[in-house]
């Protein structure tokens, strides 16, 4: 009777045993999923100004008339004139390039009295010509794409875009400014972990945020949700965030 009571007794305390290691398992790993679960995130960001080293301007120039002749020879003393415009102004043979000739045919309908189309005959020939300009002489082609009125002063028939500026350093440009805002958003994790008595565990997650490129002073109004990148202003920001999540311990 005794050695059964004894068993039954064993039997419990193992039971007891049991359910209280599970309990200690089960909180354990409850603690353990909380803790992992519980992180610190910080947005960091970092910007330069900078000064664009190329400039690129675009032109076109037209000449139309009743024979094809007449209008590829108007477009060849148009061409000629704005090569030398370009020369006088100081720019080298390989700073502006001129396009292969476009040719149009520009033909009139007619119809009979009933509103059906009859025929179509050749009404005149329309040639264009594109001009582009590309230097690292900022000053010189802004000049360039400003004083053409003595070319139209010589009846070329010229249309002027506006200009646009490009950086060739904007790869190191971009590495800089990654470097910079991880170091930004690493610091704004250490102060608000400190502040709040934590403690930094791993990086658990970081995001690279979009490359802006903005007009100087022009804000972040202009910032677009995939990139931007301003090409009508000499004087430039170039922006970027960084987004790093850290556990904490």
């Amino acid at each position: 009777m005794e050695n059964k009571k004894s068993n039954v007794l064993s039997a419990l305390f193992i039971g007891i045993a049991v359910i209280a290691s599970c309990c200690i398992l089960a909180f354990a790993f409850l603690r353990y999923k909380v803790d992992s679960s519980r992180s610190i995130t910080a947005t960091g960001s970092a910007s330069v100004d900078f000064e664009a080293d190329v400039i690129v301007w675009r032109g076109s120039f037209s000449a139309y008339s009743g024979s094809s002749g007449e209008a590829y020879e108007e477009i060849k003393r148009q061409a000629a004139l704005v090569e030398d415009y370009l020369k006088e102004k100081g720019l080298k043979s390989d700073e502006y390039v001129l396009s292969a000739v476009d040719i149009r045919e520009r033909s009139q309908n007619y119809y009979d009295n009933y509103g059906n189309y009859m025929y179509s005959l050749v009404d005149g020939y329309e040639l264009s010509q594109n001009v582009q300009v590309s230097s690292g002489n900022i000053d010189l082609v802004e000049d360039v794409s400003r004083d053409i009125s003595k070319l139209l002063d010589q009846n070329v028939k010229l249309t002027s875009g506006a200009p646009e500026y490009y950086c060739t350093g904007l790869d190191s440009i971009k590495l800089d400014l990654i470097e910079k805002a991880t170091e930004n958003a690493k610091s704004r994790i250490d102060i608000m972990a400190d502040k709040s008595g934590a403690g930094v565990g791993v990086l658990k997650n970081s995001n690279l945020g979009v490359f802006q490129i903005t007009a100087k002073n022009s804000g972040t109004s202009y910032y677009s949700y995939d990139g931007y990148l301003d090409t009508s202003s000499r004087y430039k920001t170039a922006s970027i965030t960084v987004k790093l999540e850290y556990g904490i311990k």
